[in-house]
C-alpha cells in the first residue's frame, strides 16, 4: 500500500498538478515557501525532498518550511535522512513554526536542528522531540536541548534559550514576511540573502520585504494531497466507520449497490491509512466485529445481545486503533454516537419496515407452511409463500434457522407461528386453545 501512494505520489509530479503561486521574473531571487502541515508522512516527506531541489535548480536563494506538525509516521532513519537533505542543501533551508497556534513536536519537530534559520509565531510552541536523531551533525537547540526532549515551550522562552536559530533580527516573526525579513544579511555557503531594506518610519528606521520580493508558495498536488488527508487518524478512523457501516446497509437493502459502492471505496482509503499510521491492529479487529455483531441483531429488527457486544467492541476499538496518537473526542464522538444511531435505532427500524408487510386480506396464509430465515426466539423472520415475513412463536417453542413453520394467526403486520412437527394439528385446533 505505501508503495503504492509513493507511486501516486510520482504520478502527481509529473502530471504537473502543483499550485505554484505567485512567483515572477525579478530582479531579486525569490524565496520559495512551502507548508508542511499535519503528521510528518511519505507525502510531506517527498514533498520537502522535491521543494529542495526546486529551490537549488529554479534559482530561489533560500526555502523557508512553514511548519504545523505534531509527529511523523515514518521511520527514524526517513526523518533522519530528511534532515541531512535539509543539512547539505545548496540554499538555506529555514523553518517557521506558524502561524500562531501552530506545532513542531516530535521527530518532525527535531527538524528545526538541521534549519539554517528557525523561527515561531507567537502562540506556536516546539518539542517533545524524544530521543535525538541519529545525523551527521548535533542537532542542536542551546540551553534547551534537554528540556525539548520531554516537553514544549513557546516562541518567547525558545528565542531566550537558544533552540531557535536566528537571523540578524531576534524581535520575533509573527507572520511569515516578518520571517522572510530576518533572513536578509544571512551568509550561507558563501551568498548573503538579500530580502528587506531599510525604510524610515517617523523617528525611527525599519526593515521590510524588498518591494520587488514576491516569495513563491508551493502546496502538494492534488492528488498527493489526498493521500495526506487520508492518512491522518480521525479522517481514517472516520472513512472506516462510514464505510463499515455502509457495506452492513448494503446487506439489508434491496438498492442498485450504491451504498455498498461507497462504502467500499471509505473502507479502501482508511486502509491505506491503517497502513501508514501507528495502527493496534487487534482494535482494528474488534471494529470489524462490531459490526459483525451489530448485523446480527440488525436481520431480527430487534437490538438484543449482540448489539450490546458490538456496542463495547466499537468503543474499546474505537479508543485504542492508534498507537501514540489519540483520537480527539470530536472525533470518538462522532464515530461512536453515529454508529449507535444507525444500529441501534435506524437500521432495526429499517429492517421492521421493509418486513412488515400489510396482512390485511392475508387470512389464507393461516394453516400455510413455510421456512425460518432465521432463528424464531421467540421473534425472528420467516419465508412463507414465496414472501419474507416478521414471526413470533411462543417462547417453550423456539424454532431453529431453516426450520419448518406453520402459520397459525396474525397480529398486525406479526405471524404467530408454531414448528410444522410437535404443533397443533392445525390453526382451528391452535385457534380453539387460545383464551
Amino acid at each position: 500500500m505505501r508503495r503504492l501512494a509513493i507511486a501516486l505520489i510520482a504520478l502527481g509530479a509529473v502530471l504537473g498538478l502543483a499550485s505554484a503561486a505567485q512567483g515572477q521574473e525579478t530582479g531579486t531571487p525569490p524565496v520559495d515557501v512551502v507548508e508542511v502541515s499535519g503528521l510528518l508522512d511519505d507525502v510531506n516527506a517527498d514533498f520537502v525532498r522535491r521543494s529542495i531541489e526546486r529551490a537549488e535548480t529554479d534559482g530561489a536563494q533560500a526555502l523557508v518550511l512553514q511548519m504545523n506538525s505534531k509527529d511523523a509516521t515514518v521511520s527514524r532513519e526517513v526523518v533522519a535522512d530528511l534532515a541531512e537533505r535539509i543539512h547539505a542543501s545548496r540554499v538555506p533551508v529555514t523553518i517557521w513554526v506558524g502561524p500562531s497556534g501552530a506545532r513542531a513536536y516530535g521527530l518532525a519537530g527535531q527538524l528545526l536542528g538541521a534549519a539554517a534559520v528557525t523561527g515561531m509565531a507567537p502562540g506556536s510552541r516546539i518539542g517533545d522531540f524524544g530521543i535525538p536523531l541519529a545525523t551527521s551533525f548535533p542537532l542542536d537547540f542551546g540551553s534547551a536541548t534537554e528540556e525539548l526532549g520531554t516537553d514544549t515551550m513557546g516562541a518567547e522562552e525558545a528565542r531566550n534559550k537558544g533552540a531557535l536559530k536566528l537571523g540578524v533580527d531576534d524581535r520575533g516573526t509573527p507572520t511569515l514576511g516578518d520571517f522572510v525579513v530576518v533572513l536578509d544579511g544571512l551568509s550561507y555557503r558563501g551568498a548573503t540573502l538579500d530580502t528587506a531594506e531599510v525604510v524610515q518610519q517617523g523617528d525611527e528606521l525599519r526593515r521590510r520585504l524588498l518591494p520587488d520580493l514576491q516569495p513563491r508558495s508551493y502546496k502538494l498536488e492534488l492528488l498527493p494531497r489526498l493521500m495526506h488527508t487520508v492518512a491522518s487518524p480521525p479522517v481514517t478512523y472516520l472513512l472506516l466507520t462510514i464505510g463499515l457501516s455502509l457495506l452492513v446497509f448494503e446487506l439489508f437493502t434491496a438498492g442498485v449497490g450504491v451504498a455498498g459502492l461507497v462504502g467500499a471505496v471509505c473502507v479502501v482509503l482508511g486502509s491505506y491509512g491503517l497502513v501508514v499510521l501507528p495502527t493496534r491492529w487487534w482494535a482494528f479487529a474488534l471494529l470489524v466485529g462490531a459490526m459483525v455483531a451489530f448485523a446480527v441483531d440488525v436481520q431480527t429488527g430487534v437490538p438484543r445481545f449482540w448489539t450490546g457486544v458490538g456496542v463495547v467492541a466499537f468503543v474499546t476499538g474505537s479508543l485504542f486503533l492508534f498507537e501514540g496518537l489519540p483520537l480527539s473526542w470530536i472525533t470518538l464522538l462522532a464515530g461512536i454516537v453515529g454508529v449507535l444511531l444507525a444500529f441501534v435505532v435506524g437500521m432495526p427500524s429499517m429492517v421492521r419496515t421493509r418486513f412488515a408487510t400489510p396482512t390485511i386480506g392475508r387470512e389464507w396464509l393461516i394453516g400455510e407452511v413455510g421456512d425460518a430465515v432465521g432463528a424464531v426466539d421467540p421473534e425472528g423472520v420467516v419465508t412463507v409463500g414465496g414472501a419474507q415475513w416478521r414471526a413470533r412463536t411462543n417462547r417453550a417453542t423456539p424454532i431453529p434457522t431453516g426450520g419448518r413453520v406453520r402459520v397459525v394467526a396474525i397480529d398486525g403486520v406479526t405471524l404467530e407461528v408454531e414448528p410444522e412437527e410437535g404443533g397443533a394439528r392445525d390453526y382451528r385446533e391452535r385457534a380453539a386453545q387460545r383464551p
